[in-house]
């Protein structure tokens, strides 16, 4: 699984000591019109796949908890399908994938929400949503962007990686000066963690 070891910053306490604002799973369904603009004034549309990143616990009580998310989005009749994982570092990962955008947006809330309802949020840590370029984007066609949720910070941010542990930053900027207003971005882009995949044109949960 791709997690550089930076992003360990962003999965642990530091992130959220120095954020302005608590996480609101509600934030989420801002994403749910930022598509649009993706689409429309970016040239960016979706891949059908989204994932939320998490830390385990090593509980009953906790798995209870992620066997409810997992029965509800595995039966659900809306056509998404779920896949549960976890990666080399030992977090758990929910990958989403649905060819309508705000089922994928609805089930990552749904999955950040029942965490915290079962006392878990302080383990959320990333909710991430995939984008690919058309042939209007200022990206190469095909070329993957991500929005991020930091559950840590309570803002997005955008990342868009180019080759193998580069970003093309000027994209990220682009998205990040059109979406401002459609979406709470994070202003310090210190914490614009990348997180890599294991193989260039994958997702970071591959």
């Amino acid at each position: 699984m791709g997690l550089l070891s930076s992003v360990r910053q962003l999965l642990g306490i530091s992130a959220e000591q120095a954020a302005t604002r608590e996480a609101d799973p509600e934030d989420l369904f801002e994403m749910s019109t930022a598509t649009l603009t993706m689409e429309a004034n970016l040239g960016f549309v979706p891949t059908g796949e989204a994932a939320l990143c998490f830390g385990n616990v090593d509980s009953t009580d906790f798995q209870d908890a992620v066997d409810a998310v997992q029965e509800i989005l595995t039966v659900g009749e809306s056509g998404t399908v779920a896949d549960f994982r976890e990666d080399e570092y030992g977090y758990r990962w929910i990958v989403l994938e649905a060819s309508e955008f705000e089922d994928l947006v609805t089930g990552i809330h749904f999955g950040s929400d029942t965490l915290i309802e079962h006392r878990y949020g302080s383990r959320l840590q990333a909710a991430v949503f995939a984008f690919e370029a058309t042939d209007r984007a200022s990206a190469e066609t095909g070329a993957l962007a991500y929005w991020i949720y930091s559950f840590r910070r309570g803002n997005f941010y955008p990342f868009v990686p180019d080759g193998e542990q580069s970003r093309d930053q000027s994209t990220e900027m682009k998205l990040q000066t059109v979406l401002d207003g459609e979406l709470t971005i994070e202003d310090d882009r210190e914490y614009w963690y990348p997180l890599w995949p294991d193989n260039p044109g994958s997702h970071p949960w591959d």
